[in-house]
């Protein structure tokens, strides 16, 4: 059994990997290796395949088969969820939010979660658990940069990953944040380059995300 410290730990140096982890959502399984290898090449190692659509299980069967990328699971919402996600492969999970019900999961299946939150007093609760890094989101929607530095300065211990209306424009601001790990995005693989399987242009949106942590 995973302790939240420990999934914390892992989910602090998955989060240093890069500084934008790609928050994907996939519509068809076809894809998903060379868009893997197109994100991987450009620097981000970390791929969160969200479970919106159908074929999520699928790409992320396929992605876990690309080396040198560690591929997550987003939108765990149930047991059930964890379940398939670590059954396709994943190697972390993301959640919206946070519930009692959900942490338990990931935790009685070894699965390192990175649980959402929105408010200073749900950052409270995972911190009492034992989680110290956690999801800002939706970010933008929940004040951006200057909520998350309002909830950091009462809340030193806990490092955060925003998501949710983050863009290679705010994406600097929310990074120069001492509190801030990374960042989730999906800018850097935009629907109409995967319909058109224009790998390159991914691979240097990739690159130009990579080279925020500089």
């Amino acid at each position: 059994m995973l302790t939240p410290q420990a999934a914390s730990t892992q989910s602090e140096a998955l989060c240093r990997l890069a500084p934008v982890i790609p928050v994907l959502v996939v519509e068809d399984a076809s894809v998903a290796r060379a868009l893997a290898e197109a994100l991987i090449a450009g620097g981000l190692p970390a791929l969160e395949v969200t479970l919106r659509t159908p074929a999520a299980l699928d790409v992320i069967r396929e992605m876990a088969k690309v080396e040198g990328g560690t591929v997550g699971a987003g939108t765990l919402l149930t047991p059930a969820d964890v379940k398939a996600a670590i059954a396709a492969g994943a190697k972390f999970g993301v959640s919206p939010g946070a519930t009692d019900t959900i942490l338990s999961a990931c935790e009685d299946a070894d699965l390192p979660l990175l649980p959402g939150v929105a408010t200073a007093s749900e950052s409270m609760r995972l911190l009492e658990r034992g989680y110290t890094v956690q999801k800002f989101f939706p970010a933008e929607a929940n004040g951006g940069v200057p909520a998350l530095k309002a909830i950091g300065a009462p809340i030193p211990q806990v490092r955060f990953c925003p998501t949710g209306g983050v863009s290679l424009k705010n994406a600097p601001d929310y990074l120069a944040l001492s509190n801030t790990l990374c960042v989730g995005g999906s800018w850097v693989a935009p629907k109409d380059l995967v319909a058109k399987g224009d790998w390159k242009a991914i691979t240097e949106l990739a690159s130009e995300a990579a080279a925020l942590g500089h």
